[in-house]
Formats: structure tokens, sequence, C-alpha cells
């Protein structure tokens, strides 16, 4: 069996870098909570086009610098990463064959998955949402998922990641 040389491992990093300033950069205060969960589609993307180079060790690292960085209880978004990363490259192959339409219902299931997670821990400590837009995010991915999903793809056949 050949060795397989991976190549433009940075277009990776430099993606989820932009995903972590798109989540922290500051928006007014009605937009901020329609923020959507940048890094979370970062990682259903990257998992479900190459599942051998990102995983859930990666989605668990990612969680945790997503917790450093929003101030949130840490592995609470560690966690969620981890298990939708798990789930998504179970279903890798199936998800590939969907039109990006038909993949956003799986994201929004991805990501009320991750926002229940968020909702339970913060039950634990003791600081339940205080308003319906606490789901807001998923709206928001949801809709944007077929956009993102495009110009990702365009992105990863334009420095050829493989």
């Amino acid at each position: 069996m050949p060795l397989v040389r991976h190549n433009r491992g940075w277009v990776i990093v430099v993606s989820f870098i932009v995903a972590f300033l798109l989540t922290t950069i500051p928006l007014p205060g009605w937009l901020a909570d329609w923020r959507p969960a940048w890094v979370a589609m970062m990682v259903i993307y990257w998992c479900v086009v190459l599942p051998e180079r990102v995983g859930v060790a990666i989605a668990w690292i990612l969680g945790l610098l997503l917790d450093v960085s929003t101030g949130a209880l840490l592995g609470q978004n560690a966690l969620g990463l981890a298990v939708i990363a798990y789930l998504t490259l179970r279903l890798h192959k199936q998800i590939r064959i969907f039109p990006p339409i038909q993949q956003s219902i799986l994201v929004c299931f991805y990501l009320l998955l991750l926002q229940f997670f968020s909702l339970w821990i913060r039950g634990i400590i003791g600081v339940p949402p205080q308003h319906w837009t606490f789901w807001a995010p998923v709206l928001s991915s949801v809709l944007l998922w077929p956009i993102f999903f495009v110009i990702m793809r365009g992105i990863r056949h334009k420095y050829n990641v493989f």
C-alpha cells in the first residue's frame, strides 16, 4: 500500500482559526444571540469530507479552546463537539451523498444536541438560559449551512485539500 501524503493541512488549521475569529468577534446585542455555531459547523464539515484527518480528538481540543475563548465551563463545548464529531464520523459516507439542503437537517440535529449539552450543563451549575434566543444559533447555522458547505467545498477544491 503506497504511503499517502497529506497536503495542505494549513487550510484546515486556517479554517478553524477563522471559525474561532467569527465566534469571538463582537456583535451588536440583537445580533449576538443569532451568531452561528461556526466551530461546530467547521468540525462537521471537515469530519464529513476528511474523516481520516479531523476526528474526535481534534474536536475535543477545539472544544476546550472554545471553552477558554468564550468563558464557558471547561469541557462544556469539548463534550458537545466530541460527540458531534463521533456521530458525524459514524455517518460521514451517508452525509456525503446528501445535497447541502438535506445535510442541513442533520446539522440541525447535531447543533440541537450541542445546545442540549449546553442546557444540561447550565442546569447542573444553576445558570439556565433566560430567553428563547438560546436556540437561535441552531436556526442561524442551519440556514447558513448550504452556503457554508458550498464555500468550504470551493476552498477545499481550490487548494486541493485531500
